[in-house]
């Protein structure tokens, strides 16, 4: 995976029920690990934005419920800091479900804001957003 430029802060545990911001299918989702996640002997892996997690579907269309998925973190409260010294947070936690492992999304648009971390790291993904923060 290619480098952000900022320094994200760790927001999200394991097993936390995270919105689903893109129009797949699925409307509410369960982080459940993440994927080439950098951490520490006996301590829970946690996701920050612009992450590659893999998430299980808890509500939405029928025929996805209980999959898992892989998915991306476009949105979390937890404040960040960027290189040019402002702090980033959002008002929910969002991710946005993959389709392959390149990195293409399963749907075709995205509601709401993305941060620009996303971006620099998952451009298909940037490309159905309708806003980069």
């Amino acid at each position: 995976m290619k480098a952000i430029s900022a320094r994200t802060t760790a927001g999200l545990n394991l097993g936390a029920k995270v919105i689903s911001a893109d129009n797949s299918g699925a409307k509410i989702v369960r982080i459940v690990s993440v994927k080439k996640g950098k951490g520490t002997k006996n301590r829970q892996g946690r996701a920050k934005v612009a992450d590659w997690v893999k998430v299980a579907v808890k509500k939405g269309v029928p025929d996805m419920k209980g999959k898992v998925f892989d998915a991306v973190v476009v949105r979390q409260k937890k404040s960040w800091r960027r290189l040019n010294g402002e702090r980033v947070a959002f008002e929910d936690n969002a991710v946005a479900i993959l389709k392959d492992e390149k990195g293409n999304p399963k749907g075709t648009q995205i509601k709401g804001p993305i941060a620009k971390e996303v971006m620099e790291r998952w451009p298909q993904v940037a490309k159905i957003a309708s806003i980069v923060y």
